[in-house]
């Protein structure tokens, strides 16, 4: 169904044609980047060792659907700048599985018993996904993002290894 590949910056513009909006940007990357997505901000997560960035890959048509990205933190890896970009693409499982690589990748990559994502409490769907993953709210984290006059609130969400395992199994 779907792939997880190595993203390059020659995926870029893909990647930079489907943020349509300061909007869309904020809830696909959180505050970091500002709008207009570009290269160079693309090319700083690249050049972060931190950070691996992915193409999500329909295999059936080797199209690219997607973008994602696993941050190493100290005690813990941060699933994020998760994008599906074609609406007709959304609810139809891609995002479940897309979780699963990146939490197969993250667990047998890195040195860490517990994964992470941050959310905005009004993305449902999202949410949604992430609990039939296994991810729980972590109701001790959370932050603001201002946009226009609007405050959008973020929660937490872990997995520790042991749940993804059992689930896996």
């Amino acid at each position: 169904m779907i792939e997880l590949q190595l993203f390059t910056i020659d995926d870029a513009p893909a990647l930079i044609s489907n943020i349509k909006d300061e909007r869309s940007l904020l809830q696909f990357a959180g505050p970091m980047y500002h709008f207009p997505l570009t290269e160079d901000q693309l090319e700083g997560d690249l050049s972060d060792e931190k950070r691996t960035l992915f193409k999500i890959v329909d295999l059936e048509n080797q199209n690219i659907i997607g973008h994602a990205q696993i941050f190493l933190k100290e005690d813990t890896f941060l699933l994020g700048r998760i994008l599906i970009w074609d609406e007709n693409n959304r609810g139809k499982g891609y995002g479940k599985r897309v979780m699963q690589e990146l939490l197969k990748y993250g667990f047998s990559h890195y040195n860490r018993k517990i994964a992470e994502l941050n959310v905005y409490d009004w993305n449902t769907g999202a949410i949604e996904c992430y609990k039939k993953v296994g991810f729980t709210i972590d109701p001790d984290v959370r932050k603001e993002a201002k946009i226009d006059n609007e405050i959008w609130v973020s929660i937490n969400m872990k997995i520790e290894k042991e749940t993804f395992e059992l689930q896996e199994a």
